[in-house]
Order: C-alpha cells, then sequence, then structure tokens
C-alpha cells in the first residue's frame, strides 16, 4: 500500500535525503553480531508493530524503505495496517512484518526511531493546530531541525496539520537581522537582493523581511515582500504592526512562540505563526515491535 502525500513529499532530492537518512542510521548500527551468533540464517520472526499510546502515525512508509536498503524486500511481507494521519488508540497494532531474525532484529531500532520520533513531531503539530482552531493563522515550521533529518520532520509536520516553511535557503530569501543591519536598512538590503537578480528579475525567490519594530514595519511594506516576520513583538505592538500591512503582503509572527500563546495570537490575525519547538522539542511518541 502506497501513500501519496509520501510519495509526493518525498520526490526528487527530498527522496535522496530521506534515503541517506536510512542508510546512515543502518550504518551506525553496524553489524548486529549478537543476532547472527543466536540465530541461524534461515530462522525466521514476526514482528509486529504496537502503538502504546493514542497517537496520530507518521512515518510509517519508511518502514519498508528501511527493508529496501538493507536488500531485504524480497524476504519480507510487509503489512501496514494504517495510514500516515492516522489517529490510532493505545494498543493498535499498526504493522505487522514477517523475515528473516537478523533482519528484523537490526531493522528493528531504525524502524522505531523513525515512526516514533515524527510521530511524536505529528502530535505535537496537532496540539498547534487544534489551538489555532477558528482562526485564520496557519502553524509553520522553521529549519529548527536535526541535521540530516529536515525532510522527514517536515514531512510530519505536514501530517499533523501545520505547513512547511522553506525547505532550504535556496527556497525563499529571507532578509533577516544580520542582513539587514549590514546593508545599513530595509531599503538598502531590498535594494542589493534587487541588483543581485537585475540580470533575471524572475529567478528571484520570494522575500521575506524581517522587522523589528513598528518603523521596520513601515519601511518593509514599502518594499512590496511576499511576507512579512513580525520578530519578538509583544502582543499590543503586533496588534499595530499588523494594521499597518496591506492585503497582498503575508505576515510571519516568530520569536520564542510556545504552543499555549497560539490561540492569543491566532486571534490577532495574522497569515502564519512559525514555532521551532514543534520539531526541535517534541517528544517522541511510544511505539513497540513485539517479535
Amino acid at each position: 500500500m502506497t501513500d501519496p502525500r509520501f510519495e509526493a513529499f518525498f520526490a526528487g532530492p527530498a527522496r535522496q535525503f530521506l534515503v541517506r537518512a536510512i542508510d546512515l542510521a543502518l550504518e551506525e548500527d553496524g553489524e548486529d553480531r549478537t543476532s547472527m551468533a543466536v540465530f541461524a540464517p534461515d530462522d525466521r520472526l514476526r514482528a509486529t508493530i504496537v502503538a502504546k499510546e493514542d497517537t496520530l502515525v507518521a512515518g510509517l512508509p519508511i518502514l519498508p524503505l528501511v527493508l529496501d536498503r538493507m536488500g531485504q524486500t524480497a524476504r519480507c511481507q510487509i503489512d501496514l495496517k494504517v495510514a500516515d494521519g492516522d489517529k490510532v488508540p493505545d494498543r493498535t497494532v499498526v504493522a505487522v512484518i514477517d523475515g528473516p531474525a537478523v533482519t528484523l532484529l537490526k531493522a528493528e531500532r531504525v524502524m522505531l526511531n523513525f515512526l516514533c520520533h515524527l510521530s511524536g513531531i505529528a502530535n505535537m503539530v496537532a496540539r498547534g493546530v487544534a489551538a489555532l482552531a477558528g482562526t485564520r493563522t496557519r502553524l509553520l515550521d522553521t529549519r529548527k531541525t536535526l541535521p540530516g533529518l529536515r525532510y522527514p520532520e517536515k514531512y510530519a509536520v505536514v501530517v499533523g496539520g501545520g505547513v512547511n516553511h522553506r525547505l532550504d535557503l535556496a527556497a525563499m530569501i529571507m532578509l533577516k537581522d544580520n542582513h539587514i543591519d549590514r546593508a545599513g536598512g530595509i531599503p538598502q538590503a531590498m535594494a542589493a537582493v534587487r541588483r543581485a537578480y537585475k540580470d533575471d528579475p524572475t529567478a528571484m525567490p520570494p522575500v521575506e523581511i524581517e522587522c523589528r519594530n513598528l518603523d521596520e514595519v513601515t519601511q518593509a511594506v514599502a518594499e512590496r515582500p511576499a511576507r512579512l516576520m513580525l520578530d519578538n513583538m509583544g502582543p499590543d505592538v503586533m496588534r499595530q504592526a499588523l494594521k499597518l500591512v496591506p492585503a497582498g503582503i503575508e505576515t510571519e509572527v516568530s520569536g520564542g512562540v510556545d504552543l499555549s500563546a497560539l490561540a492569543a495570537i491566532g486571534a490577532l490575525g495574522a497569515d502564519f505563526v512559525s514555532v521551532g519547538r514543534i520539531t526541535h522539542s517534541a517528544p517522541s511518541a511510544d511505539f513497540s515491535m513485539l517479535l
């Protein structure tokens, strides 16, 4: 059973990054010399993967990919009982795998590490999305991801109902405080960006400008970027800032946002709120593999 959303997300470079992450995880574990000593090559096991809490499921299609990278697909049968995005109750069987004992014992921890981590992210994102229910504000992730796991983590954000910010530095030009200060101000920074793309303006990615105060909001609006980031502003200043932004320019609230603050931020009417902790601080969901 293929997952269209998973396949669409992990196309092109995203697939390559995922495969490299799986390969590295398998390589890190090395040879399972314990299992190789105890089990005969033709010994087989049945592995049942069970949720040990009520949880969203994210990352289940990675399980057959792990077997594929081990060169064991033909020797294993895998039955995914649920789909990514499903909310399952405690003790739900999410997958059953039959295969060589040595294969399953080596794959066990790699499979569970991906499944537990990504499902945990989806759970936290879903809580954030629920807090924003009834508002126009959508929950964004950031680049605060574990090295090598950005694409799987951002996929889990989508499963949880969130929205991906830029996947890499090339996807968007973000003029942040360092760029603005170096250029001498927002108008100067935008002038530098336009010069860099003067030979082919159509090749310029969308521009987002970080604003630290109301003066910078006014300057940024004059440059007509795709989006303004309201960084580390208090509620009163944020409310004033949003009134300065005309239709056609998106707004993003950012900077130390806790999930408990999402409802209040949503009430202000920004288009997006970005939260780093949904990837870098999400607790793992609890799954076990029973052999």
